[in-house]
């Protein structure tokens, strides 16, 4: 059901050698580029027409408009299950308390006397956020990326997500979107949701059309034509990252119960076929009973065909056995996780010592299902590798630093002749004379 790595007895190689010998999903964005670039262009030069119609071929409906009406907003929130409502207000309510605290305040150094640098943070004026609708519907994913994004007081938030064919609980989709994340918008007070998905939606936010106006950052995961299109549209829009399918690894020793720990496995098989599943571990009696535990539970699940067993069985999974807790920590941060757990014993003080992960969770009572949903936390994360040098989505995310410069005449006389030696070292001799020309011939020395 799940490949083992066995690492034990050799010395670690370094960097990416070791990267190299951990499981990994293929993931070819470049290769997808050629697939969506004439998806973007087509948007480019048509518009709404383009997007309709794109989403007509992949998702297999055709809405009557892009723009959901706000009605069926409305509608999508009256008619929410009043469980999944209250689960999603206290989702809300806990993402909001500690996207608040990442705030950040204006700072202004003194210099010199007479010279200051302030540096103030600008949220960005319009985004545009994706949210998949594929395989799953994902409502949590509205609150993950439009509480940050209000936080920090983004002006324009648009939504868009693939609009539905066929028949749901709540009645005919009619090609809007499923309507627990119309629901999830109405309660997050966006009013501003697209039935689009894929490469045109992402398009679309880009270029701007008819119905949707150009978006300054696109933010969201999807599937690899949604990574292929921001990759090919960066630039031209700020985008958060590539998002490619989600992972999990769990850093454990026999201090963990195999229960937890195959729970939390098959918990991101789910997710899609090409879903990582790793588990670290030192000890061989755990992985032994993991494994034991994973046919049941795997029998029990209901996505078992379709996602989680070729997850388990990917070349992406594995129980990887190590040679004792610091091997174990070299190879979760050589593998960056976008989720990694922690279930060892001091669990807390071990948390403290990973560099590189998108999230950590501590301890068997913090599983990755409490940081998708209630912990607070944000579950847009980086993957494939990229917790190394990239952070979720927060409320920077949304802000750009700007840099005020306020200089006096005599501030600027004191450091005048630095300027100008730096200026003629680079072969920039009008930078130089930029300065001199606000003094009188020479440049003034102190």
């Amino acid at each position: 059901m799940i490949s083992r790595i066995d690492l034990r007895g050799d010395a670690l190689p370094e960097g990416a050698a070791l990267r190299d010998l951990l499981p990994r999903a293929e993931f070819d964005v470049q290769a997808a580029l050629e697939k969506v670039r004439p998806i973007c262009d087509d948007v480019h030069h048509r518009g709404s027409a383009a997007v309709l119609e794109w989403g007509e071929k992949f998702d297999g409906v055709r809405p009557e408009r892009l723009r959901v009406p706000a009605d069926a907003l409305r509608a999508a929130l009256a008619g929410l299950d009043p469980a999944v409502r209250a689960a999603l207000e206290e989702s809300v309510r806990r993402a909001r308390l500690v996207h608040r605290e990442q705030r950040r305040a204006t700072v202004t150094t003194q210099v010199v006397p007479g010279g200051t640098v302030t540096e103030k943070w600008v949220p960005v004026e319009r985004v545009g956020l994706y949210v998949p609708g594929g395989r799953s519907v994902y409502p949590s994913s509205v609150v993950m990326n439009v509480v940050p994004a209000q936080e920090a007081g983004v002006r324009a938030v648009a939504v868009a997500s693939p609009p539905q064919a066929g028949e749901g609980a709540l009645g005919v989709f009619r090609g809007l979107p499923h309507p627990t994340i119309l629901a999830a918008c109405a309660l997050l007070g966006v009013d501003e949701v697209y039935a689009a998905g894929g490469a045109q939606a992402v398009a679309m936010f880009a270029y701007g059309t008819e119905d949707c106006p150009a978006v300054d950052l696109v933010t969201g995961p999807g599937n690899i034509y949604v990574a292929a299109a921001k990759r090919l549209l960066k630039g031209r829009i700020g985008i958060d990252a590539e998002a490619g399918p989600t992972e999990i690894a769990v850093l454990a020793d026999d201090t963990a119960d195999p229960v937890h720990v195959a729970a939390d496995l098959i918990s991101q098989a789910e997710h899609d076929p090409l879903a990582a599943a790793v588990l670290v571990t030192d000890s061989p009696e755990l992985a032994d009973a993991v494994e034991r535990e994973l046919a049941p539970q795997v029998a029990a699940a209901k996505h078992v065909e379709d996602r989680i067993a070729p997850a388990l069985a990917g070349r992406q999974s594995a129980i990887v056995l190590v040679d004792g807790l610091d091997a174990g920590l070299r190879v979760v941060d050589a593998y960056a996780a976008e989720h990694l757990e922690i279930q060892t014993a001091d669990a807390s003080a071990v948390a403290q010592r990973v560099r590189n992960a998108g999230a950590v969770f501590v301890g068997p009572w913090a599983p990755v299902s409490l940081g998708d949903y209630c912990a607070g936390s944000n579950h847009v994360l980086p993957t494939g590798g990229c917790a190394c040098h990239s952070s979720g989505l927060s409320v920077q995310s949304f802000l750009r630093g700007i840099h005020i410069v306020d200089y006096t005449r005599q501030a600027l006389a004191e450091v005048a002749h630095h300027v100008v030696a730096l200026a003629e070292a680079e072969d920039l001799p009008a930078h130089g004379a930029a300065i001199k020309a606000r003094f009188e011939w020479k440049v003034p020395r102190t």
